[in-house]
């Protein structure tokens, strides 16, 4: 019951003005009050501040500025496989699987539509029919960084202005066509393995999205943009592991592969926490198993 009555009160908030009040917040550098913030959420979310190249809170200019930390060298080891495809970011896996009908899996009851996902790009939705698709929640606790699941050419990125509503399962479970609803980023890159779409989704409290060659995206208004690359003066080429981009304060990362073109490892499922840079699936529909080496991601 209280689930379903945060996801109600939701429709009536003024989204981004909050998030954009809530940007300024964090964005505090009064030392005693961003380092009373920063101590607060290590202690209350539990963070790992071991694994973070920074570990001291009064190292941080700002909350955000811990929110999107770096981590050590080797924190996040790759496959030794170079087939494997591996997670963009820590989280929790919401749901992962097939796209069925051109609809993806939301939540029991409800799904959403492909197309709506990537913007309204008929052409491009194509592409991904009958693919495979995974979401990953990023809560308060987990390292904000994205990262490439797969080596690829950046070949157009798409800002889909949206609201921002909370991306928690309650939430998920409750406001349909969620993730076709809120603010996002998605970015669609050439790889091995055909088109490769990764979707940084905004909520409420994420005043921006940012990403390696374009910086801060969001928050915009109006339509949406689309911007293509790969000519020579935008070129962008990224290894298996690179960054990709950067949530001020948490959300979800959607991940879109072609039909017939990998397949998900079966250890995993909904409900379970992952890391970035774990394999997730292997190429090429071939299935396999694989263990972590300690060679470091290309960049942290």
């Amino acid at each position: 019951m209280k689930e379903k009555l945060f996801a109600a009160v939701q429709y009536v908030l003024p989204h981004h003005l909050i998030s954009r009040a809530v940007y300024y917040f964090v964005e505090c550098q009064i030392p005693w009050f961003k380092n009373g913030l920063i101590r607060w959420a290590i202690d209350h979310y539990h963070v790992n501040m071991s694994e973070a190249k920074r570990e001291d809170a009064e190292e941080y200019i700002h909350f955000n500025d811990f929110f999107t930390r770096s981590l050590k060298d080797g924190a996040r080891p790759l496959p030794e496989d170079p087939e494997m495809i591996v997670s963009p970011a820590d989280g929790v896996i919401s749901q992962i699987g097939d796209i069925k009908n051109g609809r993806v899996f939301q939540a029991k009851g409800h799904d959403y539509s492909l197309v709506e996902l990537l913007g309204g790009d008929l052409e491009l939705g194509q592409e991904f029919m009958g693919g495979k698709f995974a979401t990953i929640y990023l809560s308060p606790r987990d390292y904000h960084r994205v990262h490439t699941p797969a080596a690829g050419s950046l070949h157009k990125m798409v800002h889909v202005p949206g609201r921002l509503f909370s991306v928690n399962q309650g939430t998920v479970e409750n406001i349909p066509n969620l993730f076709a609803r809120n603010e996002r980023v998605v970015s669609i890159f050439d790889t091995q393995y055909g088109p490769m779409a990764v979707i940084m989704v905004g909520a409420i409290n994420v005043a921006s999205i940012e990403t390696v060659w374009a910086g801060l995206v969001t928050p915009q208004r109006g339509q949406v943009a689309t911007t293509t690359y790969g000519e020579a003066s935008q070129s962008v080429e990224l290894s298996r592991g690179d960054e990709l981009g950067r949530f001020k304060l948490g959300s979800t990362a959607i991940v879109l592969f072609g039909k017939d073109q990998i397949e998900w490892l079966e250890n995993w499922q909904p409900g379970l926490s992952i890391k970035m840079g774990e394999a997730m699936a292997s190429g090429n529909g071939i299935s396999s198993e694989t263990t972590s080496s300690d060679e470091p991601s290309a960049e942290k």
